[in-house]
């Protein structure tokens, strides 16, 4: 082997070494970026989760406060209520799918 080849294939060498350091830093780097995202994505659904529970229970509040207040509009309370019922219905019948 002359000296030529010898010198090509240590520059070879090296930048497939270079090659293999990148690649094992990527791969390290992609796994810190999935865990990133999982633990966003659990974060998300934790304030998703809040926000519906939230959202429910000012519904109830405006819904007593409307049958506490104004007495002559049970009519709207019980269309409320009847609308909160057919969504839960809506809801279960999609978890039953």
């Amino acid at each position: 082997m002359t000296d030529e080849q010898k010198k090509t294939l240590a520059v070879f060498e090296s930048k497939v070494r270079q090659l293999l350091f990148l690649c094992n830093t990527l791969k390290a780097e992609n796994a810190d970026l999935k865990d990133q995202l999982s633990a966003t994505q659990q974060a998300l659904q934790s304030i998703q989760d809040e926000n519906r529970k939230l959202t429910v229970q000012y519904d109830y509040l405006k819904i007593a406060r409307v049958v506490s207040f104004k007495p002559g509009e049970v009519t709207r309370a019980r269309q409320k209520l009847s609308k909160l019922v057919r969504e839960v219905e809506k809801c279960i019948a999609l978890l039953n799918e």
